[in-house]
């Protein structure tokens, strides 16, 4: 297949997608961490169109959107204005970032493209009232259901593609123990300038699990 991996620098899903025989082509606004020549540089919406038999949208911007951006675009009800805002930054600035961030997912959504995936927490109701009509409710999965001793629960958006079946669950660690401490470093992840790109980025097992699943069934169907 013609697979698209868009809003990722670390080239981790583009790999597994490529190791498994698919022409595969990642995209982003930044360079790819591993330099590869089958990186695009670019606004992900220039290149919807380019005839991909999947897409897979694994890091939109979702600051604005996501349940623990909430308070930052509003108070009490909908669109009353937040009791505290980041410093330096505006209420209309933050609004901006909004609607960027509806339509950037929006467009990816609806790229005529066949089989879709987007990856995003899980959105706050000031993003859901955005949201297209036939947009499903998101699958849920966690790092360790894929053999990664982490915690990071992420949401994939689905159209065109069956949701992903646990590969190899571990046991989780007991609550409070150093152990699932480790568990939760990317939600422990101090303030610094990489903090978004730890935070971002795919785990292996999950990416192995896509490309399995979603690429392999596929190859399976052509054949």
């Amino acid at each position: 297949m013609r697979v698209l991996i868009g809003c990722e620098t670390s080239g981790v899903m583009r790999r597994a997608f490529a190791a498994r025989g698919h022409d595969v082509w990642s995209c982003d606004l930044l360079p790819a961490e591993d330099r590869s020549n089958r990186h695009m540089i670019c606004d992900i919406r220039e290149v919807l169109h380019l005839g991909w038999d999947l897409l897979a949208v694994m890091h939109p911007p979702c600051t604005r959107l996501c349940r623990s951006g909430r308070r930052w675009m509003s108070g009490p009800g909908k669109w009353t204005p937040p009791k505290q805002l980041p410093q330096g930054r505006s209420w209309p600035d933050m609004r901006a970032e909004f609607e960027e961030g509806v339509a950037l997912f929006t467009a990816c959504w609806r790229a005529p493209v066949e089989r879709v995936a987007i990856e995003n927490p899980e959105m706050n109701d000031l993003a859901r009232d955005r949201m297209p009509a036939d947009l499903p409710k998101p699958q849920m999965v966690q790092p360790f259901w894929f053999g990664e001793p982490a915690y990071k629960a992420t949401g994939f958006y689905l159209r065109g593609l069956p949701p992903l079946t646990e590969t190899n669950r571990m046991p989780e660690p007991e609550r409070g123990s150093d152990e699932w401490k480790r568990w939760n470093a990317v939600h422990r992840q101090p303030p610094g300038p990489d903090r978004w790109k730890i935070r971002s980025r795919t785990f292996e097992g999950v990416a192995q699990a896509c490309a399995d699943q979603w690429g392999g069934q596929e190859m399976k169907e052509a054949a």
